[in-house]
């Protein structure tokens, strides 16, 4: 079986690569494009690994990330935040909120690649 990632990103082109990109990987990608109600799709998906962007409509990747951490069954869910605002404050608010890990737009396939496999490394759904 795949493994499963839900990706929250609103720019169509960024969203694309990463679905082609981790397809060709054997991943199975859930694209959003709003953050509105994201966090209930992670809820009812239970991915493997979400992806989140920072700047979203509806809600920001870090209201997101906020609930995902608040709801006791998905604390130790990995989280990759995507972002093309890659400031020390917006990394620091990131880790404090319980990110997984902070990654800036653009970014290589290969740190990509490398960055998905290490945060799923032996997780068992």
């Amino acid at each position: 079986m795949s493994k499963h990632v839900v990706l929250v990103e609103d720019e169509t082109n960024i969203a694309e690569a990463i679905r082609f990109l981790l397809g060709r990987d054997g991943w199975r990608v859930e694209t959003l494009a709003n953050g509105g109600n994201a966090a209930d799709v992670i809820r009812a998906a239970r991915p493997d690994l979400v992806i989140l962007d920072v700047m979203l409509p509806g809600k920001t990747g870090f209201e997101i990330l906020a609930e995902l951490r608040r709801d006791e069954s998905l604390k130790g869910m990995p989280v990759l935040m995507l972002t093309a605002r890659g400031q020390a404050r917006d990394r620091e608010m990131a880790l404090q909120a319980g990110v997984s890990r902070f990654m800036t737009k653009p970014f290589a396939n290969d740190e990509m690649l490398s960055a998905v496999r290490e945060l799923t490394a032996g997780r068992v759904n």
